[in-house]
């Protein structure tokens, strides 16, 4: 009984003590025995401590995370906010810029849209940059190779234009559908489709492509708030508390 109160004792210490300090192999295996025993009793009784330690993890991980993001942020960011070719909307002056990574068949990136024009609609004072990042199959590709001729030909408020179209866009982006979609907005289509295929067009979505890996994103939408990398959805409650956060 004696044993079996220090080894209790041994344990319930040892829980709480950092795991450097227990040393199995300086135990006999009788209380090696004991020990385990008593461990899996503890636990066996409050399972929460169990819980609680994931939870730890978790969060430690999560932490850990942003602040690597923050770094990837803070090294990229001539490369996020100063490409020489990506869309830039909202107030060019804007105390805040935030970075989007988009493809237009992303259903996120759809429902995203209209609250972020919405969020530059309510404040006044952000600055967005738009890159197309098309990952989503040859539809994605197709999109964003249109929206990025559009912006080479016809410059950025047809740019906008286009934007806005092709993320409500419901059909196949098709040469065809792509020019009635263009002649629509009074655009010259057939200079547009001709500049789809074009070098110029090709080293913009390999450069974005490029800054995504470094970024280690792989999906959309993408945001970059500030310094802050917000990696999927957000609805625009969530966006004007970041905003918040990262002016405050």
């Amino acid at each position: 009984m004696k044993r079996l109160l220090a080894t209790t004792s041994l344990c319930l210490a040892t829980l709480s003590a950092p795991v450097q300090a227990l040393d199995l192999n300086a135990m006999t295996d009788e209380e090696r025995t004991l020990f385990r025993e008593e461990v899996r009793a503890f636990l066996m009784e409050n399972p929460e401590v169990i819980i609680e330690s994931v939870n730890q993890m978790e969060a430690r991980q999560a932490a850990q995370a942003e602040q690597n993001d923050i770094a990837l942020v803070a090294t990229n960011m001539d490369a996020l906010a100063n490409d020489g070719f990506s869309w830039v909307g909202g107030n060019p002056d804007g105390d805040i810029t935030i970075i989007e990574f988009i493809d237009y068949r992303c259903g996120y990136c759809r429902k995203a849209h209209d609250e972020v024009a919405e969020l530059l609609s309510s404040d006044g004072n952000i600055r967005l940059i738009v890159k197309e990042f098309p990952i989503l199959g040859e539809a994605s590709s197709a999109s964003s190779r249109f929206a990025i001729a559009t912006k080479q030909v016809a410059g950025s408020d047809a740019y906008k234009a286009v934007h806005d179209a092709l993320i409500t866009f419901g059909g196949e982006p098709s040469a065809p559908a792509l020019s009635r979609l263009a002649e629509g907005l009074g655009l010259d289509a057939d200079a547009i489709l001709a500049q789809m295929g074009s070098d110029d067009v090709t080293r913009e979505i390999t450069e974005t492509r490029a800054l995504a890996q470094r970024l280690q994103i792989r999906g959309t939408p993408t945001f970059v708030m500030g310094d802050r990398l917000v990696r999927g959805y957000v609805p625009l409650d969530g966006m004007r508390q970041i905003i918040g956060e990262e002016r405050g």
